[in-house]
């Protein structure tokens, strides 16, 4: 018996959030706060500073560290994190252009198991 190739059960977009069911604005929010945290992870693990040089780095307290490095980012704000980048020497910039025009939604596809 012929197995079938199996098709995607979804459609997918840039944005992970927006395919979570987060509205475009609060996609958008976290999408933006995800790639600076990740900066600012990529930078201390580059580097490989301590809790206590990040403390004195950031100016913030061991908590807010701990928070950090443990992956929490809810625990922050776009503002926060861009302090957090800006003492760690990353440069940041940020760039707005017009949205594509919306696609109508498409179905989703279920698939089969072969029985």
């Amino acid at each position: 018996m012929k197995s079938r190739p199996t098709k995607p059960g979804h459609i997918t977009t840039d944005n992970i959030f927006e395919d979570l069911g987060f509205s475009a604005e609060e996609a958008a929010e976290l999408k933006i706060k995800s790639d600076i945290f990740l900066a600012i992870r990529r930078a201390i693990d580059a580097a490989g500073h301590t809790q206590r040089d990040l403390c004195r780095i950031l100016d913030e307290h061991q908590p807010q560290v701990s928070n950090l490095l443990n992956g929490r980012s809810s625990k922050f704000s776009i503002d926060k994190l861009l302090r957090f980048a800006n003492r760690q020497g990353l440069k940041t910039t940020l760039r707005i252009q017009s949205a594509p025009a919306p696609a109508a939604a498409k179905p989703r596809t279920r698939t089969r198991a072969a029985a």
